[in-house]
């Protein structure tokens, strides 16, 4: 198909998706799912990016609230946080935050949680708060609750829906070696089920910027770290596709944050085995989230990109700060906030 007709399908799905006038997402039809991403949430936790007139720590829960109350309605079976839980690694305060707004899913939705680089040193990849407020002895409890490597910086999840067998998995920003052979094994050991990898640190700039000017600078894969910083334990994304992501068929998408100066961006990769692998950034404030719409009959999900404190629908964003090295880009594309993917759903899971 063309890609012009693609853009007009595209745009065309969105439309029918949302009732502009209630500003609301339409309910999920019968047959499908949704999935729930969260991005970065560290402005609202150390109080910062207010949104419709509250502040950011509530801008924090009314998103969490939204997801719960609009549970049935959207058929939501699974929520996503892409890391940056909070701006402060050492800050109690901005963790009991996050965890009181989370609070709201605990018991009621499955989720899984990625670490990010504000959730953890840069050094030595040590997250003791991290581990104080959401251990895996949370979780364990759960049914839905696959397991975790060091303490629940590292998890996956597994949940069935409408017919299909999914795997979430969870992995802190630049995961080292140790981090990645764990993933394998469980990546190997449910290859009968369609996964999606949820990391905080994936595309954005190539390469640091440093005294480049951020928009000079290629987006993409990124080919850089920011954690694990001592020993040079950290992979970047590209290594973390090379040593892990692209070598399983069964990964469809990989999800991410990390960049508010990119907001968001896609890209589609091929593995190792044909198969296609979907890559998504969001990072942007203002309450958005994330609803990704599965319809597995037709092969197909719909992304959109949604603020529950606003009210609104994202078709495009503003630039919001003003520091000369790191200036934010204005994504006018609506396609990168709006748009359906093409998705092998319902098929047998793809096999080495």
């Amino acid at each position: 198909m063309r890609r012009d007709t693609i853009a007009v399908l595209t745009l065309a799905l969105w439309l029918a998706l949302i009732s502009v006038a209630a500003a609301q997402p339409d309910p999920a039809p019968e047959g499908a799912f949704t999935v729930v991403v969260l991005p970065d949430t560290q402005d609202y936790a150390d109080g910062g990016s207010p949104s419709g007139g509250i502040s950011g720590q509530e801008v924090f829960s009314t998103i969490t609230q939204w997801i719960v109350d609009h549970r049935d309605e959207q058929r939501i079976v699974f929520v996503s946080h892409v890391g940056d839980i909070v701006n402060s690694v050492g800050s109690r305060e901005e963790w009991e935050v996050a965890r009181g707004a989370l609070d709201r899913l605990h018991g009621v939705l499955p989720y899984g949680l990625t670490v990010g680089n504000h959730d953890m040193y840069s050094g030595n990849g040590q997250k003791p708060l991290f581990e104080d407020f959401f251990g895996a002895e949370r979780f364990t409890q759960f049914d839905w609750y696959g397991g975790s490597a060091d303490n629940n910086a590292n998890s996956y999840q597994l949940i069935s829906a409408e017919g299909m067998d999914l795997l979430f998995l969870h992995l802190e920003c630049n995961a080292p070696d140790s981090v990645l052979q764990w993933a394998d094994g469980v990546l190997r050991e449910h290859a009968n089920r369609r996964a999606v990898v949820t990391t905080h640190m994936w595309l954005g700039p190539i390469t640091p910027w440093g005294e480049k000017r951020y928009h000079d600078i290629p987006k993409g894969r990124m080919q850089w770290t920011k954690c694990h910083k001592d020993g040079g334990r950290g992979n970047s994304p590209q290594q973390i596709w090379e040593k892990l992501v692209s070598r399983h068929p069964n990964v469809m998408m990989v999800l991410s944050g990390d960049q508010r100066s990119t907001q968001a961006l896609r890209t589609q990769s091929v593995g190792e085995c044909d198969n296609i692998v979907h890559e998504m950034m969001c990072d942007i404030r203002d309450g958005y989230i994330r609803l990704l719409r599965f319809h597995p009959a037709e092969n197909r999900v719909d992304v959109m990109t949604y603020s529950p404190t606003l009210g609104t629908f994202c078709d495009g964003t503003k630039a919001t700060m003003s520091a000369p090295k790191q200036p934010i880009d204005v994504v006018t594309d609506i396609t990168q906030h709006q748009f359906v993917l093409s998705v092998n759903l319902s098929g047998p899971v793809p096999t080495e």
